[in-house]
């Protein structure tokens, strides 16, 4: 086996393994498509084994392969992490800094902060990483993350910013043509925007909100984006947040007394990036903009 096989094979690997081609591949790699079947070529040679096979629907990775794939990934997240260490060195805060947040989050919320911290900061470089799944700071996936849930690892430094309360919304529009609900139950007349698969949110939902399930939903899906636009185009009753709500003067919140859910929010990094300026300044700026944002939340 040799020893000093080049970072970009396993970076073409990945790319495969995640595209299902070499074309794929290519293109996420801005290469071309011969250059990633050489990397393939001289992995397969360099280590040994056959990583992949033809069919009928691209190329299917072996057990050696996926095996691999673990490893790879770890290379393509230090790698960025160096891109990310090496662009920050010199004066003042500049560099890349990556931000993970929800989806929500991310579109409804962040735009205009993240927009004036660079205005103040014009050397960052923002990467913002829109996801509902954790990304796990300790692995360096991002650098700063905005979380609905209280971080539990100890080598992060976390800020609470508030709670956010979510409720049940409805555009004006599907509101005159249905009726408001008079109560929970009342909701199975009505057109309800929910999930498809359950989440940790959904079912801490559950728990307190019984008929907040799957079955009662005549619009699934696990996008709050969608969910999000669903609600504002009037097709039903789906959760959102309040203050998000409240800038739309089209939304009208209902049964807020019967459904209110508040999300704990925080702003949490790496103790390790505390002495980076770069990531304190960011860090600060969201921490300051989102308690102002809690705070102007509608009371119910």
């Amino acid at each position: 086996m040799n020893p000093a096989i080049a970072w970009e094979y396993y970076r073409s690997l990945l790319a495969v393994l995640s595209h299902g081609s070499l074309s794929g591949a290519a293109r996420a790699l801005a290469i071309t498509q011969p250059t990633v079947g050489r990397h393939i070529c001289a992995l397969e040679q360099a280590l040994g084994v056959t990583l992949f096979t033809r069919s009928q629907t691209g190329l299917l990775p072996t057990e050696v392969a996926l095996a691999l794939r673990p490893h790879a990934e770890a290379m393509a997240q230090t790698a960025a992490l160096m891109e990310r260490a090496a662009s920050s060195q010199g004066q003042g805060v500049a560099g890349v800094v990556r931000i993970s947040a929800s989806e929500v989050v991310g579109v409804e919320v962040l735009p205009p902060i993240l927009a004036r911290l660079r205005e103040r900061h014009p050397g960052l470089t923002v990467e913002l990483v829109l996801s509902n799944k954790v990304q796990d700071l300790l692995r360096r996936e991002a650098d700063i993350a905005v979380r609905m849930v209280r971080p539990r690892q100890e080598q992060l430094l976390a800020r609470k910013v508030g709670d956010i309360e979510l409720g049940l919304h409805a555009h004006a529009d599907y509101l005159a043509r249905r009726g408001a609900p008079l109560d929970l139950a009342d909701l199975a007349r009505h057109a309800v925007i929910g999930y498809d698969e359950a989440s940790p949110f959904v079912r801490n939902a559950g728990a307190v909100f019984k008929d907040f399930s799957r079955e009662h939903f005549a619009w699934r899906c696990d996008s709050d984006l969608a969910q999000l636009a669903l609600i504002r185009a009037g097709a039903g009753i789906g959760v959102c947040q309040a203050g998000l709500a409240a800038r739309d003067p089209a939304l009208r919140r209902v049964l807020p007394q019967a459904f209110a859910l508040p999300m704990e929010t925080w702003v949490t990094m790496h103790e390790d990036l505390r002495g980076s300026l770069r990531c304190r300044a960011t860090f600060d700026a969201l921490v300051e903009s989102l308690l102002a944002y809690v705070a102007e939340q509608p009371l119910t």
